[in-house]
Order: C-alpha cells, then sequence, then structure tokens
C-alpha cells in the first residue's frame, strides 16, 4: 500500500491506549492516518480482571475499532499482523507480505506476558493481556469448581479447589480479591458435593510486599483486606516449578489446579524489527522526545517504550501514561508540518496508583491523598467507569457492579469452548 501523494501519512501500529488517543489527537491535522492492529477491537485492559472472573461480560469492555473510528474520513483502519518494519524504504511489512509505506510510523504494540526464562510455563499459567486470555481464565476457573463436584479423591479435589497466583502487582490483587469473592459468595450453595467456601486461593509474590509501587502502609492494608477475604498471601519466595500438579516456591510445593500468571510482561518484538537498544523487558529505549535513536520519523510509545523520568525512574506502563504519550506524539507531529523541528522532550504527568481489592475495599494513592476502605472502592469504580466508551457501557458495567456490590452475583460466568464470547 502506497503512501500516496501529498499528504503527510502517519501510520499507528496498535490500536491500545496510546495508539488511540495519538489518532484522537491527529483530528484536523494535515494528516492521514492508518491505524493496524491485529484484532479488530479496543480493549479496556483494567478491567481485563472482571471478565476472567465473571463480574463482567467482553462487549462492556470491548469496542470495534471501526465504530471508534467511523467519524474520521482521514483515518483508514486495517487489520493485520506487523512483522517487520523496513526503515531504509519507510515502510510496514506484515505477515501475509503485504506492506504500508508510511512518512511518521508510531509503533504503540503493547506488551505480552513474561516469564522470566520459563516459556515453558505459559500453557500451564496463562497470563492476562487479552480477551482470549481473560475468556481462558474464567472457563479454567469455572471448569476447576465443576470437576471437584465430580471428584471423590479427597487429595484431587483440594487441588481442584486451590487457585494459585503468581505475582502480586495490581492485576495479582485485583484477580485474588474477586476470585476468593467469587468462591466464598457468589458460588456458595451451588453445588451439592463440594463447599465452594473451602477454596483456596493462594497469591505467590517474590519481593517483600504486594502493591510494591504503592506505600508500605498501604500494601499492608491491602494485604490484610486479602486476608480478610480469605486469601493466603506468600510473600519473598519465588515461584521455580511450575507444572500440571501445582508450583513449587520457597522449596514447598503447592498442589493447585489451577494458575494464574500476574508476575511480569515484555514489550512486543519492536525492538527487534528495527535492530535497536531495548531494555530487560524488550522495551525500545527512546529519546526524550519518543522517537528511537536514528530514526526521527519513527516514534514509541506505550509498553513499546522504555522512557525516564528526570529522576531516572521509568515511566509506568499504565493507561494514562500511554495516552500522555500518544497525545505528545500527535503535538509533536503537528508542530513538525507547521515547520518546528525542535526536539520537545515528553513530560509524565503521575496521577496515582488504584488498585481493588473485591467488591467493597480499594487502596488509592494520589500522592495529595490517600485512601482506603469503600471509600476508595467508590473513587475507583467512578475513575473506571468514566474512562469507559460510550453512554452505554457505562450503563452496563455500572448496573453490573451495583448488582454484585448488593446481592454478590455475578452473571457472567459462561464455560465457553471457543477463545472468546460475548459474555
Amino acid at each position: 500500500m502506497a503512501a500516496g501523494s501529498g499528504t503527510h501519512h502517519v501510520v499507528i501500529v496498535g490500536a491500545g491506549f496510546g495508539g488511540l488517543e495519538c489518532t484522537r489527537a491527529l483530528d484536523g491535522a494535515p494528516v492521514r492516518v492508518t491505524v493496524i492492529d491485529q484484532r479488530n477491537h479496543h480493549l479496556f485492559q483494567p478491567l481485563l480482571y472482571q471478565v476472567a472472573t465473571t463480574s463482567l461480560a467482553t462487549s462492556e469492555i470491548a469496542w470495534p475499532v471501526r465504530h471508534l473510528l467511523r467519524r474520521r474520513r482521514d483515518v483508514t483502519t486495517l487489520l493485520g499482523q506487523v512483522a517487520g518494519v523496513d526503515a531504509a524504504d519507510k515502510r510496514v511489512l506484515l505477515d501475509d507480505d503485504r506492506s504500508v509505506a508510511y512518512d511518521t510510523l508510531v509503533l504503540a504494540t503493547g506488551a505480552r506476558h513474561a516469564y522470566f526464562g520459563h516459556d515453558e510455563w505459559e500453557p500451564l499459567a496463562p497470563g492476562l493481556k487479552t480477551i482470549e486470555d481473560a475468556t481462558t481464565i474464567r472457563r479454567a476457573i469455572l471448569n476447576a469448581f465443576e470437576q471437584a463436584e465430580w471428584e471423590a479423591d479427597p487429595e484431587k479435589r483440594r487441588a481442584l479447589l486451590t487457585l494459585a497466583i503468581i505475582g502480586g502487582g495490581p492485576t495479582g490483587v485485583e484477580l485474588a480479591g474477586t476470585i476468593a469473592e467469587l468462591a466464598h459468595e457468589t458460588l456458595r450453595g451451588e453445588f451439592r458435593n463440594i463447599d465452594t467456601r473451602e477454596t483456596r486461593v493462594v497469591l505467590i509474590e517474590a519481593g517483600d510486599r504486594i502493591l510494591s509501587n504503592f506505600r508500605p502502609n498501604l500494601s499492608a492494608y491491602a494485604k490484610a483486606a486479602l486476608e480478610r477475604l480469605g486469601v493466603t498471601v506468600e510473600l519473598g519466595r519465588p515461584v521455580t516449578e511450575c507444572d500440571s500438579d501445582g508450583v513449587v516456591f520457597g522449596g514447598r510445593r503447592l498442589h493447585a489446579r489451577t494458575i494464574i500468571w500476574a508476575a511480569g510482561v515484555a514489550a512486543s518484538p519492536a525492538a527487534e524489527w528495527l535492530g535497536v537498544t531495548s531494555d530487560r523487558a524488550g522495551r525500545v529505549i527512546v529519546q526524550p522526545d519518543l522517537t528511537l535513536p536514528g530514526h526521527a520519523d519513527i516514534f514509541a510509545i506505550g509498553d513499546t517504550a522504555h522512557v525516564e523520568r528526570p529522576d531516572g525512574k521509568p515511566v509506568p506502563g499504565v493507561a494514562p501514561a500511554a495516552k500522555q504519550q500518544g497525545r505528545h506524539v500527535a503535538l509533536t507531529i503537528r508542530r513538525r508540518l507547521g515547520g518546528d523541528r525542535t526536539p520537545q522532550p515528553f513530560r509524565y504527568r503521575h496521577d496515582g496508583d488504584l488498585a481493588t481489592i473485591g467488591k467493597r475495599a480499594a487502596v488509592i494513592d494520589f500522592g495529595w491523598i490517600r485512601l482506603t476502605g469503600r471509600i476508595a472502592w467508590w473513587v475507583w469504580g467512578l475513575a473506571h467507569i468514566y474512562f469507559l466508551i460510550g453512554l452505554r457501557n457505562r450503563l452496563a458495567v455500572s448496573l453490573s457492579w451495583l448488582w454484585i456490590y448488593v446481592t454478590g452475583q455475578r452473571s457472567a460466568r459462561l464455560i465457553t469452548q471457543g477463545d472468546a464470547d460475548k459474555g
């Protein structure tokens, strides 16, 4: 696909938070935009764990990219798998031998799971990055209870009712709390041969505390809140083995038939495509203005990029950071087209850290104020509803949460055989 004549062509690879924000901020600029993604939908990842734990349906947190951009006549959306970049010829290469020419390229390709050298663990311990991941985990959780209902052997039944979550960051904490509530409240009384309140949820963190990006007192609150929900929190002992029988950490084996990975992520192969320097997680080490060294016409943002703040710490891989970077790149493109090519460094504004613990507690650190408990949960919920796309989705999620809050029941408990569903 040729770049065309005259109008500057911006190609954005990835329709996540950063890619869509860059597209939005280019509205009205003298450019043509092509958005390429391997999936046809934009996903609100912060709530993906709620699909995995039966709280929300997939259609409530994902939207077709074409629908979101339908009013933008300057934007072309392409479904495709990017396989590389020819920087010399300025073309994005797809895996079916097609290519797309660009004048400016924005890589917003996101992240994948990182198993720290143990990729063989992936089939046994799925991570949570896509809708397919969420429905796979949901199916595994619900199937564990169904199999336990049939199992007569007490040891095998105990293993089926033990769920191990590896990683004590926000995703691990949110999964652990919601799964514990699902087992101890939602499913209670629905089975005849098992008592789902006997379910054991074990959160394993290699560090000395969960939610390490939060202040120590908030981490301690989160640990205590999880334990009140019945979650066992194991600290300071990394997982050394993972197999179909369970996990080994600290030299001790935990028999668990369901294992969920929430311990780490790695960037997409964008650095490999271009042969540029990356950090340990595979993120492209970019210039202060988010361009690649030696490639002023290529930007990397979001989980694709390693960006350092003035204090030397990396910008976190969270949605607000990706959106800020997308806006920065769009403004840079506008300035360049106006004749100003002076590099402008990206400045990250940290809005705060949030994590929820079940349906009644959360921890929030905005810097100037820190909240815990039910008040924090309501603030967390309002913040997430605000960033959802479309009135219908905001209403649907609000009603789902209100129903769960009042009754403890979760409606998206379908066991599906495919990779994804509509809830």
